[in-house]
């Protein structure tokens, strides 16, 4: 009776109020009279006004702004996507998606398209937003960085740092000298144009260098803990010398910069000695609770605010400020991590783009038109290796570092990615710069970090230094090894408990390792340690309620899958259990380029879900990282379709042809150690027409009676599947199913798919 009056209520006021709504405008016609009432000025016609009206709204400020931003986060993520696949940091694909789209190449080819979508009069909207973008950015840069391992540690550290800042400053600056009569604008000192050109030649990108050394692996050892030190030492220093360079250029000389510089010094004392401790009683008070709330986040964000205008008021730029509040962040790493979260997806998928497009729209490269320019081009070039690359390395040998890791701080100091594209605008915004040496600048940029992966393998390979992919102990161990590889702490207990099913009774003569391999650029340097331990924690717990030891192995990778399939094969593990992923836009190129992980809707999902296959057919065969470790790991390889999956009291191993016969060494792998007991399915009479097969079931029943029975159903009731806790089946019988779409595949219970 209540839904009934509801419903009766609902109709009567919708029909009431739509009648007074048609009899105000019905009647307001009339008061229309004598007035001249204005017509659309888009059309005659209703067809043509809409037609009209749609070209109109394309043309808007926001409307064209949001196709900018769609457009530009498609080519960055695509050509960010392409650098990674071929082992490059994806700010390398970023940039050059930047000078794609700029006059250099969509700009050359096809200038009507880059008019009509970056018309000169919006670029002020993608600036300011970029601007915005590159605050945030600076923001996380700042409290990434761990100050405390400045103070303690080795000095050699600062002093290759402050060498690394020195020596390719004199170089730029000496470089200033010979081509400043020919390159710098005509109403520009030599001071400000040299000193540019020398902190411009000085910058390392501490991000970009710090997700090297994590993929690497290379955080653990002490030539990497050395690295990551001169170069947040080095982003300090150069942020710092930056800064004054910066006021000495706005104030037209040395003299009156020290006022600036004054106001600078000021500042940074308030800043650490006011702000610094009224944040960390914040961060103190809050560092137990749950959730920080919304005022406590309006603090620190107005103080990255507060802390920007002021430097950029002051006249040392506004990042610097931004740089400067990431760094006085409270220490606590929870906290950090929280504001990370938060900025760094805003900043880095969507604004930072725009940066670097922006940046691009500002390269020429079409200007260096002749070969001298391009060999002035590579004179830079030369000299900014010259001076960061060997000054590093020759500093790092003085200092009593060996010639493996000299080199190898030299060609990761090397690296100058976003952090020199900074530099560069705010040269070219205060007009330091021309244009052409602005676009020789970030051609050196992208030449510099691109080779520093390859300068890193060829070190490596001269030095004949192998990737530490697992430790010795795993890799010398000659008994049964299971490898359990998990994304999630929960997957990770699962398979844990499934690796433990097929060892428990081994002990001293089976190994165990967990490893976890993350996403690179999804953690961060400062709080490695306590990420690893986080992800981890659950599983030791797991393995300690199942008295099962276990040795742990993590890392930090661009390609997970890869890394996967090689510490297996490094390894020799005797099996690797993996879970199965999800797929990716149903393997589409488009989740590839987005790095979406969710999948599209489409009727046949939708059918799976009802009929209960979803879980079963929506990764037929595989998703892509699945298919990849498959492919390219040589050990037997254990996928768990996990169904809520509980223990392996009841098993059922199916054998579909003479091929599938190993998995009865599995089968009695569960038996010995779990007490399973076993139900092998005979679907064509493998086993019965091979007497080699009979007699290891044989074997087992005489050894374990009671534990393995045999059957040729052709038909399995729904009441037995359900009955089972594991069924275990082949990777090939599996594929042969699902394209059969087997009815009885519905109700069967957690899978476990091993690839012989």
């Amino acid at each position: 009776m209540k839904k009934f009056k509801n419903s009766a209520f609902y109709v009567i006021i919708i029909a009431v109020f739509s009648f007074l709504i048609y009899w105000a405008l019905k009647n307001g016609k009339t008061l229309e009279a004598g007035r001249t009432i204005k017509e659309s000025a888009l059309g005659t016609g209703q067809w043509d006004t809409f037609v009209k009206s749609i070209f109109h709204n394309l043309g808007d400020p926001l409307a064209l702004l949001l196709v900018q931003i769609i457009t530009i986060i498609f080519v960055a993520r695509f050509f960010g996507w392409i650098c990674r696949k071929i082992g490059q940091p994806s700010v390398i694909g970023e940039m050059i998606a930047g000078i794609v789209l700029g006059p250099s190449l969509v700009g050359t080819y096809f200038p009507e398209y880059s008019a009509l979508l970056f018309p000169s009069e919006s670029l002020g909207n993608l600036k300011y937003f970029s601007q915005l973008g590159l605050i945030l950015f600076m923001f996380v840069v700042g409290m990434e960085l761990d100050l405390s391992v400045l103070k303690n540690k080795a000095k050699d550290a600062v002093i290759i740092s402050h060498a690394s800042i020195i020596i390719p400053f004199t170089l730029g600056l000496t470089l200033a000298y010979f081509i400043y009569d020919q390159f710098a604008p005509a109403d520009v000192a030599f001071s400000s144009f040299g000193l540019f050109m020398g902190i411009a030649m000085s910058i390392t990108a501490f991000p970009v260098l710090a997700r090297i050394v994590q993929e690497r692996g290379l955080h653990r050892t002490r030539i990497g803990a050395m690295v990551i030190t001169c170069a947040a030492a080095d982003d300090v220093t150069a942020w710092c010398i930056l800064a004054a360079v910066i006021a000495i250029v706005k104030a037209g000389s040395f003299v009156s910069a020290l006022y600036i510089i004054g106001l600078s010094v000021v500042y940074v004392f308030l800043m650490l000695w006011v702000v610094k401790p009224f944040l960390k009683r914040i961060g103190d008070l809050y560092s137990h609770k749950e959730n920080v709330s919304k005022p406590v986040v309006a603090i620190f964000f107005l103080t990255l605010l507060i802390s920007s205008y002021t430097t950029e008021i002051i006249g040392i730029h506004a990042l610097f400020g931004a740089f400067m509040a990431g760094a006085i962040m409270p220490e606590n790493m929870r906290f950090r991590a929280i504001f990370i979260e938060k900025v760094e997806d805003v900043s880095q998928v969507i604004l930072l783009p725009l940066f670097f497009v922006f940046t691009g729209l500002k390269t020429q490269i079409g200007l260096l038109n002749d070969p001298y320019m391009w060999k002035v081009c590579g004179l830079i070039i030369l000299v900014a290796v010259v001076g960061k690359f060997l000054g590093s390395a020759l500093t790092a040998k003085f200092v009593g570092q060996n010639w493996r890791d000299s080199l190898t701080i030299g060609a990761l100091m090397n690296t100058r990615g976003l952090m020199e594209l900074i530099v560069l605008n705010i040269g070219l915004e205060l007009g330091v710069l021309s244009v052409e040496i602005f676009s020789m600048m970030v051609i050196m940029a992208l030449a510099t970090t691109f080779m520093t992966g390859p300068a890193l393998d060829l070190i490596g390979f001269i030095y004949n230094r192998k990737k530490n992919y697992i430790p010795a102990e795993i890799r010398q161990a000659s008994n049964f090894k299971v490898l359990v590889s998990f994304s999630s702490p929960e997957e990770g207990k699962t398979l844990l408990r499934l690796a433990n099913a097929f060892v428990c009774k081994m002990k001293g003569n089976a190994m165990v390792t967990a490893m976890h391999v993350s996403v690179s650029n999804e953690i961060h340097t400062f709080n490695l340690d306590e990420y690893e331990k986080e992800s981890f924690k659950p599983v030791l717990a797991e393995a300690e309620n199942l008295d099962q030891r276990i040795t742990t192995l993590f890392k930090a990778s661009t390609d997970p899958d890869s890394d996967i399939a090689t510490v297996a094969n490094k390894g020799e593990f005797d099996l690797v259990l993996i879970d199965i992923g999800q797929s990716i836009f149903e393997g589409t190129l488009l989740g590839k380029i987005l790095g979406f992980t969710t999948r599209m809707i489409n009727p046949e999902n939708l059918l799976n879900t009802f009929t209960g296959k979803e879980k079963l057919f929506e990764n037929s065969p595989f998703d892509e990282q699945t298919q990849h470790i498959l492919t390219k790991t040589d050990s037997p390889v254990g996928i768990l379709v996990d169904k809520q999956f509980k223990g392996t009291d009841r098993v059922f191993v199916t054998i579909f042809q003479e091929d599938d016969a190993f998995l009865i060494d599995f089968a009695q792998k569960l038996i010995s150690n779990a007490g399973s007991q076993v139900t092998v399915l005979d679907a064509d009479g493998s086993v019965k027409n091979n007497p080699q097969i009979k007699e290891t079931i044989r074997s087992i029943e005489h050894n374990v009676p009671n534990h393995i029975q045999l059957i040729n159903e052709k038909k399995l009731e729904k009441e037995f599947l359900q009955s089972q806790d594991l069924m275990i089946i082949s990777v090939d019988s599996w594929k042969k199913l699902v394209e059969s779409r087997s009815t009885w595949l519905n109700n069967t219970p957690s899978l476990l798919l091993i690839k012989k």
